[in-house]
């Protein structure tokens, strides 16, 4: 089948294959999500480079991340190559228009992950990005940690936003002005989590070591070079097929990590604005 959008013809193909086996759900069904979400979705990854996550044959299959452009990937998808830590160089893709979406969702890319910085400032990243993981504790809690870091964030007249990530956790994120190497934005970031752990060690860690965390809020700092986060109204690889949502902060008391999903994700939209419309807006001066 072959589809039109923004002036490229695309061939879609294998659109009966079934991508979520529980939930009955199609390639097709997603590459239509991606479709209808896309003016969402493009608003909030513009200029930031793509890592995907592919499933060829859906989410009981084999999976793969894939930093690296493919060569047969068509040229009308824009991309950039950057120097990794160890001097080497690699292409990533971006994600500027409808047609590279839908393109890449027939490709198998399910759920895309953006960097924490623009194409413009690879090395200084433009948000703070706190990656908030249940492990075995409870909702309450998760809540708790992420109202705590809103806290400490506002103290330092910071703008913080949340989304759900579609699976276990929340994620809290603050747009800031692209003045700082990557280093220097963690060090701030993880000094805010110390401070909270400190306060709360029986409800919050940053340990790596999963057997010390046990019962804890995981605070997972995403601010290094070439680190990524989920993107908001990405599909996530779960029956039901989740979607990490942007919300506003008086909902965090009803709304769980995979409350919405490609089923009902428009509904919210069509009763509400995107909660995170005015995040590029809100950028502030991260003050050291």
């Amino acid at each position: 089948m072959q589809k039109e959008i923004n002036g490229i013809a695309i061939e879609l193909s294998h659109l009966d294959k079934i991508w979520f086996p529980e939930s009955d759900i199609t390639k097709g069904t997603v590459i239509q999500y991606y479709e209808k979400i896309a003016d969402y979705f493009l608003s909030h990854v513009k200029n930031h480079l793509i890592v995907m996550h592919r499933f060829p044959d859906g989410i009981s299959g084999e999976n793969f991340y894939q930093k690296q452009i493919p060569d047969y990937f068509p040229r009308w998808i824009k991309r950039k190559e950057i120097t990794l830590k160890k001097g080497e160089k690699q292409t990533l893709a971006l994600v500027e228009k409808a047609a590279d979406l839908i393109y890449m969702a027939n490709q198998g890319v399910l759920v895309f992950h953006a960097w924490m910085s623009s194409i413009d400032k690879v090395d200084y990243p433009d948000q703070i990005f706190f990656d908030l993981d249940p492990e075995d504790s409870s909702l309450e809690d998760l809540r708790f940690a992420a109202r705590k870091i809103r806290e400490v964030l506002e103290k330092h007249h910071l703008k913080p936003f949340i989304k759900t990530t579609g699976l276990h956790g929340y994620h809290v994120v603050a747009p800031i002005f692209a003045q700082h190497p990557f280093e220097k934005v963690y060090a701030f970031a993880k000094s805010l989590s110390v401070e909270l752990v400190n306060q709360y060690p029986d409800k919050l860690s940053i340990d790596l070591n999963k057997e010390s965390r046990k019962r804890k809020i995981y605070i997972d700092l995403r601010d290094s070079y070439g680190q990524t986060g989920v993107a908001p109204y990405s599909l996530r690889a779960a029956e039901g097929a989740p979607v990490a949502t942007p919300i506003d902060w008086d909902e965090l008391s009803e709304v769980a990590p995979n409350t919405y999903t490609m089923h009902n994700i428009f509904k919210r939209l069509g009763q509400r604005d995107d909660a995170w419309k005015n995040f590029e807006k809100e950028r502030k001066a991260m003050k050291l």
